[in-house]
């Protein structure tokens, strides 16, 4: 690597690692303001809600890498555009396009990390929610509860318990998967979870076929299995998460079941589509920021800071926008979650073409 490359590099990690550091307590900070007669009223110790936001991090560092990202790549490009070193470059014979490689690279890379990170997020918030908000996660039953398989089977269970897992008071009903098809509907008095065969035995009940004519038949069972229920007892324990709280195949099987169950899944398809959408967008902000840092003006860190703020909420007022488009059904899920990324890194493109080399 040249030592101009070396330069380059080390200038944009070093702005990168300072942001991305200082960011997270900005979000704490905003975060504990807002939530703080919440965790006085759930009584709440200093170290518990310490806990919380610690587990909170990983969410944090994942939204700061946008942000950090382009103030590392707006600062080195004008510190260097007001001291000369691009035109010294040019002189050199080094043209921008070159001289900001090493920039697009690392962006690239930064990139690749936060997209790691995708699954990783999720399964943190939930503990950090667990303690903020006095969820117990190791519970060994559940009672009174409602819910839907992946085949649209609809559970209605009275207690579920993990340690011998078992279901009692089940009443089991599926529409049919279409206007000829039969219903069925059944009430058991247990159930009781096989984990060699990885499925579950329902015992003594009575279960009814109701025809599309309205003919019903009736019998009682000992012993019964349904093949559509494959769900294990802690996937059938968890509660309705938040779609922060789920990971990527998690909103995908979401969306599947509400779509089974007659409902809209715009809202829970276009945050998968953003899972992957936001980490993207570390590389597209930074491909923008570059050429607009090469300004000749002499703002000094105000000119950079206002730079990056500018990108920063054009992004995310437009990641809203179209995420509500996408969330109502007025644009796919693909398009609404990604269209921030294309229009921004189709300007960024524009802009690189524009700059002087």
């Amino acid at each position: 690597m040249k030592i101009l490359d070396r330069l380059v590099a080390f200038t944009f990690l070093r702005l990168f690692l300072v942001s991305i550091l200082a960011t997270p307590p900005l979000f704490i900070l905003g975060n504990l303001t807002e939530k703080l007669d919440d965790y006085l009223d759930a009584e709440l110790s200093l170290a518990e809600i310490a806990r919380g936001y610690f587990f909170n991090l990983p969410e944090y560092f994942q939204w700061s890498f946008p942000m950090a990202g382009l103030i590392a790549a707006v600062f080195t490009v004008h510190a260097m555009t007001t001291h000369r070193e691009i035109v010294a470059a040019k002189a050199g014979g080094v043209s921008f396009h070159r001289l900001v490689l090493p920039i697009l690279i690392l962006g690239g890379g930064l990139t690749a990390a936060a997209l790691v990170t995708t699954d990783l997020v999720p399964l943190s918030k939930r503990k950090a929610t667990a303690i903020l908000e006095n969820r117990d996660l190791s519970r060994e039953w559940r009672s009174d509860f409602v819910y839907q398989t992946e085949d649209g089977l609809l559970l209605a269970v009275q207690r579920l318990e993990t340690l011998r897992p078992r279901m009692s008071g089940v009443g089991i009903h599926h529409p049919g998967r279409g206007p000829d098809s039969v219903a069925i509907h059944a009430e058991v008095e247990r159930a009781v979870w096989l984990p060699d065969e990885a499925r579950w035995e329902f015992e003594n009940g009575t279960f009814r076929r109701i025809w599309p004519d309205g003919v019903e038949s009736s019998s009682r069972f000992r012993k019964l299995r349904i093949p559509g229920l494959v769900e294990q007892p802690e996937q059938l324990m968890e509660e309705v998460r938040e779609p922060e709280e789920l990971t990527y195949d998690e909103l995908e099987r979401q969306a599947r079941i509400v779509e089974r169950g007659g409902g809209k899944s715009g809202d829970l398809r276009t945050k998968k589509e953003q899972k992957l959408a936001i980490p993207v967008a570390t590389l597209v902000i930074i491909l923008l920021g570059t050429p607009l840092a090469t300004s000749a003006k002499r703002g000094g860190a105000a000119y950079g800071i206002g730079i990056s703020l500018g990108t920063t909420i054009a992004y995310v007022l437009l990641m809203k926008v179209s995420g509500a488009f996408g969330a109502a059904g007025v644009i796919p899920p693909v398009w609404a979650a990604w269209i921030p990324n294309m229009l921004f890194a189709a300007a960024g493109v524009v802009l690189l073409t524009r700059v002087r080399t």
